[in-house]
């Protein structure tokens, strides 16, 4: 059942219009990703996260918008699926890989097999067939390199640490544990003051975001401990998901039951 009522306009050829604008809003962000690529070719680093950050925005609206104008029905000769995956990849995949060879986050020689095992497994990752669930989630790391780099950029650790951290997560592709759908928080709970809260965190995150790199490489300690904090509480929620799908949740009496268990 489509949750967003069909639009009403007075004139067919808006409503056309509109679904056929959306696909130019997914198809914008691959004008991003091109850039971000110039901008990392030409070492301006910040302007690259600048470009990936609005491709990313682009991502999170693009879905919505395509549900509330009806781009199935009314713009049906694109596959926005497919020309959404398309777009992902260059953005998600391969510009923060060619950021990683460009870069010194990694050691010199691991800087092109990494890249390149990013790419290879992200390309799993996104052919999947159930990479996104039924019910609304990733399945597997979600192939979220364009943050993980962001974050490889502020924290400025050691280049071993680095490669070990990406390492891990390229493996984690393969490891099928449900990750929620920034986009689609109406299947993260039934409790509409927990999807709110989730959104208006995710938000959070956004913002928070764009305050550090602004303001970088002036330290923003207090941004980056609740950066941290939401990161810790995607993955923590990610796994209760996991371990608690959609309209199964804990009663106490349960909860006591599985906890006594295992104390066994």
């Amino acid at each position: 059942m489509d949750i967003y009522p069909a639009p009403v306009f007075r004139s067919f050829w808006l409503q056309r219009l509109l679904a056929w604008s959306v696909h130019l809003v997914t198809a914008s962000g691959a004008v991003f990703g091109l850039f971000a690529l110039h901008a990392i070719n030409e070492e301006q680093w910040l302007i690259a996260f600048w470009l990936m950050g609005a491709a990313v925005l682009v991502d999170g609206i693009d879905g919505s918008l395509a549900r509330r104008f009806r781009t199935k029905s009314l713009a049906a000769k694109v596959d926005g699926a497919m020309l959404d995956n398309i777009v992902d990849f260059l953005n998600y995949v391969i510009v923060p890989a060619f950021f990683l060879i460009e870069t010194e986050l990694l050691p010199p020689l691991l800087r092109l097999p990494l890249a390149g095992l990013i790419a290879l497994c992200s390309a799993y990752q996104f052919c999947q067939i159930d990479a996104k669930t039924d019910d609304h989630f990733f399945k597997g790391f979600p192939s979220y390199w364009n943050i993980v780099v962001f974050y490889l950029f502020l924290w400025q650790l050691q280049p071993l640490y680095n490669a070990l951290i990406l390492a891990v997560l390229c493996v984690l592709i393969f490891v099928p544990i449900k990750y929620i759908y920034p986009s689609r928080m109406e299947y993260l709970s039934e409790k509409q003051i927990l999807r709110t809260g989730m959104l208006g965190l995710t938000l959070l995150w956004g913002v928070g975001s764009s305050w550090l790199l602004f303001h970088y490489p002036r330290p923003q300690h207090q941004v980056t401990i609740f950066l941290i904090a939401y990161m810790i509480l995607y993955i923590g929620a990610s796994i209760y998901r996991q371990i608690v799908p959609l309209g199964e949740e804990l009663d106490p009496d349960r909860l006591a039951s599985l906890l006594r268990f295992g104390r066994r």
